[in-house]
């Protein structure tokens, strides 16, 4: 049984994680018959949204308490992961995979990673394990990554994948039921809520990120 770690970013695709994504990641996870560890960094949020007007609200939510909304309470502070303990990495998108889990929303090419989120993915990587990236999430990677050319999707966003590239990393236009695959680096990305436009296209990228991110454990 294949032990997969998720990465949460909250709970709302404005300023946390995109809970289709989310949802759809640990439906695919579980029908392939992983176990699952969720994670979110325990710090507070950079924005909050309210989802239903779309402005920013003056008040402070926690990421990890947000995101044990999607995880159902099953979730750990992303610090105490043990990388030891997972064979893959996979990391939904929504704004808060680039605000809260780092903060390239607001900094782009110079963004900072979560010092736990980049201690998780760094180890992952170097102890030659497979790393799935959706929606936004790819750009945190290339964060990480570019120095050594990984390739990577947000889909088709000229100004985004310009951003990409300029942090090292090669970027590769994709179809929202696609995906790019970078055997070399055990990276898998594919695009969904950055094209859209509904739950089942995007499902059926997501399904093959996380089937092509499990192909390449061992």
């Amino acid at each position: 049984m294949a032990r997969v770690g998720v990465i949460l970013s909250g709970c709302g695709y404005l300023d946390g994680a995109e809970i289709h994504e989310s949802v759809l990641t640990l439906l695919a996870l579980d029908r392939a018959g992983a176990e699952v560890s969720c994670f979110a960094p325990n710090v507070a949020q950079r924005k909050v949204v309210n989802h239903l007007t779309h402005k920013a609200q003056a008040e402070s939510r926690n990421v990890l308490v947000e995101a044990a909304r999607i995880a159902r309470g099953r979730i750990r502070d992303v610090a105490q992961a043990d990388p030891a303990a997972l064979d893959a990495l996979l990391l939904p998108g929504g704004f808060g995979a680039a605000l809260n889990l780092c903060d390239f929303a607001i900094t782009g090419p110079d963004c900072t990673v979560d010092p736990g989120v980049a201690r998780l993915v760094r180890a992952i990587h170097a102890a030659g394990k497979p790393i799935g990236a959706i929606c936004i999430a790819p750009a945190l990677i290339a964060k990480l990554l570019g120095d050594e050319g990984v390739e990577v999707t947000i889909g088709n966003d000229a100004q985004t994948a310009a951003a990409i590239e300029r942090m090292g990393a090669h970027h590769s236009p994709c179809a929202v039921d696609a995906l790019v695959v970078d055997r070399l680096h055990k990276v898998v990305t594919t695009p969904a809520y950055m094209l859209g436009p509904g739950p089942k296209e995007v499902a059926a990228g997501i399904e093959r990120c996380v089937t092509e991110t499990l192909a390449l454990i061992g």
